[in-house]
């Protein structure tokens, strides 16, 4: 099923024969838990960071690439949930036709590609960026485009260095150093082998992935799931539940055999196989997986916006305004406030004189009353944050990918959310904390997770 705007700048379809076109991967209803509370109430592609939804900030990426004509959103959410934002990104975008293909089911980062094949090769598309939603970086597509054509490649992984102890957590990377070829390629390894790891950013030549998943769903499908029952001559009634459980195993099975990830089942076999190379970024880059994770990728972004002159971003301000800080036209400030560095105003929130905010993302129709202190958190929608509290979490040094910290000997969540419509009493200071929504807090807490 697709959910499809026209396009209409260029006439007869010129663009459907594109050179390149371009996919978001943008997951499903089901994934996303880690970033609840916030994914309770707006789909993490979805969710504003640096003034924008995650997703919008790889659409500006993409429309900076003059041969991509075509995007897809390819997951399992249901239709409604992008109609408005495709409404509003191709008045943006008009250079690009933006579609949403849904999935029947979770297939997988390649499974998904595969399964709207016909569609994505409609037009005869040389190249495919595949772009996952849940990164911050730069997107540097340009120039991975660049090393695609210099090196008559296949495929052109985005690649970023990360501490050691880091490299585990994520698909490693071990190339030549002189050519950039991708040697060898490794998901989430138990020792390690490189600290090169995947950004989530890929480049294909469409002649070479559609038949690498081809193989890679041959070779699950050929793989023997289960052992032959032999049914017993004497009970046949045995022999046919014995032969409905085979069914039901089978349908398993092919289930299992359309689930295809790029991560575990593609890269490491084009690896061996393919002109695979590597664009290393020596820019930024985060994953944003945990709610936590959207606060460090608010501060990327929003000094990436300042540092290309971007006139989204207020003005700085002595004692008012340290930059980089975005605040909606909607939005209320007090001029006694004192806002930044990296911080987001949302829609219609209000912030009163004398407030502190710093390292925060304020989310709409939200309101932080005077005198109040909001540092290293994120304020759901129509949550209050009473006059004099504090709501704080605990800095983490800018190279960790991690939001974790342990205090007393727990793991907590370093920066402290509070769920949409949550309210912090007068002088209440709740710091290290994720408050789920609808939670009114009266008193002092701390490290706690709030049901």
């Amino acid at each position: 099923m697709s959910l499809q705007v026209p396009f209409h700048t260029k006439a007869n379809g010129a663009a459907a024969g594109g050179a390149t076109k371009a996919v978001i991967l943008v997951g499903g209803a089901s994934r996303g838990t880690r970033f609840r509370p916030l994914s309770l109430d707006v789909p993490k592609p979805l969710f504003d960071v640096a003034g924008h939804p995650i997703i919008w900030h790889c659409l500006t990426a993409i429309a900076k690439v003059p041969s991509i004509h075509e995007v897809y959103l390819i997951g399992y959410y249901d239709e409604s949930v992008f109609r408005d934002f495709i409404k509003d990104a191709v008045h943006e975008f008009p250079q690009l036709t933006i579609k949403y293909l849904r999935e029947y089911q979770a297939l997988g980062t390649a499974g998904g590609l595969y399964h709207f094949r016909d569609i994505i090769l409609k037009g005869r598309p040389e190249r495919l960026f595949v772009l996952n939603s849940d990164v911050c970086c730069s997107f540097p597509l340009g120039e991975m485009l660049r090393l695609f054509e210099e090196k008559d490649a296949e495929a052109v992984i985005l690649g970023t260095r990360v501490a050691e102890d880091a490299a585990t957590n994520f698909g490693c990377i071990v190339s030549d150093a002189h050519t950039r070829r991708v040697l060898h390629y490794v998901e989430k390894p138990e020792s390690h082998i490189s600290n090169l790891i995947n950004c989530g950013v890929y480049l294909f030549a469409t002649e070479a992935i559609f038949p690498s998943i081809r193989t890679a769903i041959k070779r699950r499908t050929d793989r023997p799931n289960r052992l032959i029952r032999y049914p017993s001559a004497e009970n046949l009634e045995s022999s046919f539940f014995a032969q409905q459980a085979a069914d039901d195993d089978d349908e398993e099975s092919e289930k299992r055999s359309e689930v295809i990830r790029l991560e575990q089942d593609i890269l490491s076999d084009m690896a061996d196989s393919k002109q695979f190379f590597v664009y290393e970024t020596q820019d930024f880059w985060r994953q944003i997986k945990t709610a936590g994770s959207a606060i460090p990728a608010n501060a990327l972004y929003l000094q990436n916006a300042w540092q290309s002159g971007s006139s989204e971003l207020a003005q700085p301000q002595p004692n008012h305004i340290i930059a980089p800080v975005f605040i909606h036209p909607t939005a209320r400030v007090d001029p006694t406030a004192k806002l930044g560095p990296n911080v987001s105003i949302g829609p219609r929130a209000v912030v009163g004189a004398g407030a502190r905010v710093k390292e925060s993302i304020v989310l709409e129709d939200s309101e932080i009353k005077h005198d109040a202190c909001v540092l290293y958190s994120i304020i759901g929608w129509n949550s209050r944050v009473g006059a004099w509290a504090r709501v704080e979490g605990t800095p983490t040094p800018v190279t960790s990918h991690t939001t974790s910290i342990i205090k007393n000997g727990v793991k907590v969540q370093a920066i402290t959310i509070l769920g949409k419509e949550c309210a912090v009493g007068d002088e209440v200071r709740v710091q290290n904390c994720v408050c789920l929504p609808f939670k009114e807090l009266k008193r002092d807490v701390a490290n706690e997770v709030i049901m």
